[in-house]
């Protein structure tokens, strides 16, 4: 286990990591009523290595780090431990993980929860033990519904909002023939369900498909087979590196220029910024949030630019909102168990950096506003950081699948 996880007690100053870990060791500390072990344990999976490494990866846990210095450096006076890993985009090596946490660390919540097969697999020990999970990472819709547990809350983003954003937009624009090209795994194959779904509901017609491994570096045939379908339009059901690859091949194959639309369903800043504003130009996609949407966000944003060197992305957001929120509840409440805590979560509206009138439904799917945004041109942009303009603001109710359409089982009929 030692090649997959790493300890981590990084806080603001080494003066109040030292007195956190001198609070640990002292051999007279009471223990505070109603928190096991005197001791908040949370752990942090994530691909680390990987395709998301860059939108997620090693600097999610400098967000989980800035809630916890942000609520004082611990609960009712309860230490706060951060334990992290690099699951490798692996079921395997990510349950093998959550599992050794659960048995040997007693984590009290799990949070990052990247690739949505690793995610999937992570969820169910975390039911079967009684913890929490907080899913930031991963984006099947398929978490909160089919696979919905009262064990997890999913937080940042998924695929019928993300799909129901962009597909339904470029299909009202008059684009109705569509190629889907889908990471074939579980997360690709629910955005692709979620995408067929909004454009058939809005008119369009899917007219191809194909399925690409996960990760991916060569897309040519891919691409070729896109381009030869005659599509209007062509999803990228995919994210992180593969994105990138995938929209740098198609700029040298010379597709958005011969007409054909490109539609990136999941992008992150990092990518744009990978691919360049003169290749991701006027681009439309839906972003959970960007750091550049008002003064708050602003200030937030600059606060982990100076701790990591890099804005944040929009899953860096929600594991800093997720993680103060999780341990709001346990101050609130005094305890650390895992229901009460869930049930405080769910009663507390979301207000902070990450969202405004957010609320946790029954099911475990934290809704809130979307905004669908466009690349802005290489003139329009004013330095770096300044990428996207906000074409318009999704309500939340108009942004996750209505409770109306869910199969979960959590869900009041």
């Amino acid at each position: 286990m030692q090649l997959f996880h790493r300890v981590s007690q990084r806080f603001a100053t080494s003066t109040l990591a030292a007195a956190i870990l001198m609070a640990s060791y002292a051999p007279n500390v009471v223990a505070a009523e109603g928190i096991s072990d005197n001791e908040i344990r949370i752990g942090y999976l994530a691909d680390m290595s990987g395709v998301y490494r860059d939108p997620i990866g090693p600097l999610g846990e400098d967000a989980i780090n800035m809630a916890i210095e942000d609520i004082g450096g611990s609960v009712n006076g309860a230490n706060i431990v951060v334990f992290s890993a690099d699951d490798r985009n692996s079921p395997d090596v990510g349950s093998s993980v959550v599992r050794e946490w659960i048995d040997e660390r007693n984590v009290d919540m799990v949070t990052g929860l990247v690739a949505s097969s690793v995610t999937l697999a992570a969820v169910g020990l975390l039911e079967e033990a009684d913890k929490l999970g907080l899913v930031n990472g991963a984006v099947s819709s398929a978490i909160t519904n089919e696979h919905c547990s009262p064990n997890h809350i999913h937080w940042v983003y998924d695929t019928w909002a993300m799909s129901n954003g962009t597909a339904k937009a470029i299909t009202d624009e008059g684009h109705k023939n569509w190629y889907l090209l889908s990471a074939d795994y579980s997360f690709g194959h629910a955005l692709e369900a979620d995408v067929t779904r909004v454009v058939t509901e809005n008119g369009g017609t899917i007219v191809g498909s194909a399925r690409h491994p996960f990760p991916s570096s060569d897309f040519s045939s891919f691409m070729l087979q896109a381009q030869a379908s005659g599509a209007d339009v062509i999803a990228l059901n995919n994210a992180g590196g593969d994105t990138i690859n995938a929209v740098q091949t198609a700029g040298e194959f010379g597709i958005t220029q011969a007409g054909q639309v490109l539609a990136g369903m999941v992008l992150f800043s990092t990518d744009i910024r990978s691919i360049g504003l003169e290749n991701a130009q006027g681009l439309q996609f839906t972003k959970a949030w960007y750091y550049d949407l008002n003064d708050e966000t602003r200030a937030w944003a600059e606060r982990f630019r100076e701790r990591t060197g890099s804005m944040p992305t929009m899953v860096h957001a929600g594991l800093y909102s997720s993680t103060r929120h999780y341990l709001e509840a346990i101050k609130a409440t005094g305890t650390d168990d895992t229901q009460t805590v869930r049930q405080q979560m769910g009663d507390t509206p979301v207000n902070d950096i990450f969202a405004t009138g957010g609320h946790i439904r029954e099911d475990g799917r934290m809704v809130h506003d979307m905004y669908l945004v466009e690349v802005k041109t290489p003139e329009e942009s004013q330095d770096e950081d300044d990428l996207f303009h906000v074409v318009r603001t999704i309500p939340s109710e108009e942004a996750f699948r209505p409770l109306s359409e869910s199969v979960c089982p959590l869900v009041s009929s």
